[in-house]
């Protein structure tokens, strides 16, 4: 059974820094793809934050504008999203994904 665990997530104020951790089992991890989304509010869609191949190259969504670094570390089964300089609006539910599974999320909330 794959199982993905969200953590790192909490209350920072504006332009702080957060690193999210996604912690995989039950699946072959080195070969995967992992991806990190977020959902503002349960209405609105899930919308990429990053992903990060199985050879190691990194897409981000457009509003990353470079403030977000998405790494993996193969011997711990973990992908991390090291987010800085962070904004009000990146304030949501941060999901980890790989093939159709998901995380149950971590809340990242940014105060102005």
């Amino acid at each position: 059974q794959v199982q993905l665990v969200e953590s790192g997530g909490g209350l920072v104020q504006a332009g702080g820094s957060l690193r999210l951790s996604c912690e995989i089992s039950g699946t072959t991890f080195s070969s995967r793809a992992i991806a990190w989304y977020r959902q503002e509010d349960p209405e609105k869609q899930r919308e990429l934050v990053a992903n990060i191949a199985a050879v190691g190259k990194t897409t981000y969504g457009a509003f990353v504008e470079g403030r977000f670094t998405i790494s993996r570390d193969n011997s711990k089964n973990t992908v991390y999203l090291q987010m800085n300089s962070l904004k009000p609006e990146d304030t949501a539910v941060y999901y980890c994904r790989t093939l159709h599974y998901w995380g149950r999320g971590t809340q990242v909330t940014v105060s102005s």
